[in-house]
């Protein structure tokens, strides 16, 4: 009898610990810099599937592809944009249908930006950054697939 209760013990201590060992999900995140102004002008046509978010989000007239990088991420990764900046990525949680990701957003050895996101494949999210010093100002789609 006494086997048994401790073979149910290992057995329940063991079931508590697989969760731990099991894999992260494997998760591809695309980003994109843009610069968005105020300038009057038609946008970049390869960023016209999200002008309308674009548009919602940061309230500007146009908008300029600036550079794109993709990562292939289970626990994290790097992506470079272009002009030195880069995402840095580290995934936090993810049920199938979204991954949570911290984000840090660097320009060179300065981080612009350090936050949170919930990705949905094909939902795009959008970081708006600094000032260019021009009149327009940075900014990062990230689309998770």
């Amino acid at each position: 009898m006494k086997p048994i209760r401790h073979l149910l013990a290992a057995l329940f201590v063991l079931s508590l610990l697989a969760p731990l060992g099991a894999q992260p999900e494997r998760t591809s995140v695309r980003a994109i810099l843009v610069a968005a102004s105020n300038a009057e002008g038609a946008s970049d046509s390869r960023l016209a599937p999200f002008e309308p978010t674009l548009r919602r989000i940061l309230r500007f007239q146009s908008y300029r592809y600036l550079g794109e990088g993709s990562a292939a991420l289970t626990s994290s990764g790097t992506i470079n944009l272009g002009q030195g900046h880069r995402l840095e990525l580290e995934t936090e949680a993810g049920d199938g249908k979204a991954v949570r990701l911290r984000v840090n957003w660097l320009d060179g050895r300065r981080s612009l930006m350090q936050t949170g996101l919930v990705l949905r494949p094909g939902v795009p999210a959008v970081l708006g950054g600094p000032a260019r010093g021009d009149g327009e100002v940075f900014a990062v789609i990230v689309i998770g697939r």
